[in-house]
């Protein structure tokens, strides 16, 4: 998996007047869990870019001005409720024999037959909690959809690895193609539309992957 460095200065003082002024400098205030002790430290609010606004799952390297670097995962983030600037992070260290728990992207790769033919794509789990070791963690799920007709899912059982546990039921659907509610009927002439707004709702489902490109229309018809 990709990694991003962030680059912060240790923290002395942790009070609530030291936390206002980083914030009003366009500083975060962070911890560090996972080793003997909670690191708290700081890094510019830019310096998450990359890592929070993207729908990609990355790990990360603290790299403190005394030289320390620490491997980590993003473990919890807070926004401030008007304008979402980002208020805190929490980040977990990594070690290489130790498993961790992360969120992993999937990605929808071709297109489906049955959507071509009048079918109702529905893109049910856009990402997938999994355990692993730091150097087993996959940079996203890739699933093919060429293949699913009208009827047809596609659900964790296929994504199984050796390499990590998927913290969900084999049974789970990732992503699917319904019939529409109504039965349809084209003529050699009307297939052409059919095919580009099929085309177009496939389109819709892959890039889905911004995290505010849900689709609560087709998700919450079932």
């Amino acid at each position: 998996m990709k990694s991003i460095t962030i680059k912060g200065s240790q923290r002395e003082s942790v009070g609530k007047a030291a936390t206002k002024a980083l914030r009003n400098a366009g500083k975060v205030p962070c911890v560090l869990y996972g080793g003997e002790k909670p690191l708290h430290f700081s890094a510019d609010e830019i310096s998450f870019k990359d890592l929070v606004y993207t729908p990609n799952a990355h790990t990360v390297v603290i790299e403190l001005e005394n030289g320390e670097k620490f491997d980590a995962v993003m473990q919890d983030i807070q926004f401030h409720p008007v304008n979402d600037k980002i208020l805190h992070v929490d980040f977990y260290q990594l070690f290489e024999d130790k498993l961790v728990t992360m969120n992993i992207p999937v990605r929808l790769m071709g297109n489906s037959p049955g959507v071509r033919n009048g079918g109702r794509l529905l893109f049910r789990k856009r990402k997938l909690e999994i355990r692993a070791l730091p150097a087993d963690l996959p940079d996203f799920f890739n699933v093919d959809i060429s293949k699913l007709k009208i009827g047809d899912n596609i659900s964790v059982e296929s994504l199984l690895s050796d390499d990590f546990t998927i913290l969900h039921p084999d049974s789970t659907v990732v992503v699917q193609v319904k019939t529409q509610r109504a039965a349809i009927v084209v003529e050699d002439d009307e297939e052409v539309e059919g095919e580009e707004g099929a085309e177009a709702t496939e389109g819709a489902a892959e890039g889905a992957e911004a995290p505010a490109a849900e689709t609560p229309a087709e998700e919450s018809a079932e």
